[in-house]
């Protein structure tokens, strides 16, 4: 694929990721953000109770927790609205750059799909490997619930986890295309998909748990109301991705007339019946 090509991907897979960006922080903003303040309150809830028990209960904890709180640096209104479209739209313009190069190298290498459908294929499976695989090892916890003490190491077994699934999806792919000139695409697909599956699964049972488990007072309903609004905001960012992308893809990718045959076709004479 030549150069220039590659840079128009580059540019309208940045576009699609803007607008996808977009449509999920609507749906970040709407079903998300109601489950963020009701976490928050149950924090503060918690909070005001611990800092209401007899000060000789808790010795100098106690003392620390009824010190002064700390000043926000950035007030909850900003946080959910302009903090929230901030986040959301860099990492909308993130992934579209990189998927429309991943785009590049897979258009015409996994089969004899056309732009759209080759968009909606790589979009699934990014939100298959990238959020969804990792999610159901390391769940989404609402903010102000857990210890902060262990954030970074959640951080890290979830991108840990990112990087094993992709690097599994990446081998089911060659072994697919392996297999399928012996057993079909239909077949060599199916038998991909599977190996993906219980590598996966291994890879689930090897790596640490979460530790930091979630505190029995807590609401469920409210845990999985997060995680569920978790999972459609991403679901709604990819799929929106996929198609405002695959739209854009086909479009640069279209062959234009060549110039000779255009410019010969305006200095045609016009012909008037008579």
């Amino acid at each position: 694929m030549h150069a220039s090509t590659v840079r128009n991907l580059l540019v309208r897979g940045m576009i699609a990721g803007v607008l996808a960006g977009l449509c999920a922080f609507v749906m970040a903003y709407v079903a998300g953000e109601p489950s963020v303040r009701d976490s928050i309150a149950q924090e503060e809830i918690h909070q005001e109770g611990a800092h209401s028990a007899p000060a000789h209960q808790h010795g100098g904890e106690a003392r620390q927790q009824g010190g002064e709180e700390e000043e926000e640096l950035v007030s909850r209104p900003v946080q959910s609205t302009f903090g929230l479209a901030t986040g959301v739209l860099v990492y909308g313009v993130a992934l579209g750059g990189i998927a429309s190069l991943v785009f590049a190298g897979c258009l015409g290498r996994i089969g004899r799909f056309g732009p759209r459908a080759t968009a909606a294929l790589l979009a699934g499976a990014a939100f298959v490997t990238v959020y969804l695989v990792p999610f159901l090892k390391y769940p989404a916890n609402p903010p102000a619930v857990g210890n902060p003490d262990t954030i970074g190491k959640r951080t890290t077994l979830f991108f840990l986890m990112i990087v094993v699934s992709v690097l599994l999806a990446v081998v089911a792919v060659i072994a697919g295309r392996r297999l399928a000139p012996r057993l079909g695409n239909w077949n060599a697909a199916v038998a991909a998909g599977g190996g993906y599956a219980v590598a996966v699964a291994v890879a689930c049972l090897v790596l640490p748990g979460n530790t930091d488990a979630i505190p029995a007072t807590f609401p469920a309903a409210l845990l999985w109301e997060f995680r569920l609004a978790s999972i459609g905001v991403q679901a709604l960012l990819w799929t929106a991705f996929g198609l405002i992308f695959g739209a854009l893809a086909e479009r640069a990718l279209r062959p234009g007339k060549p110039a000779a045959v255009a410019a010969g076709e305006a200095a045609a004479p016009v012909r008037t019946a008579g």
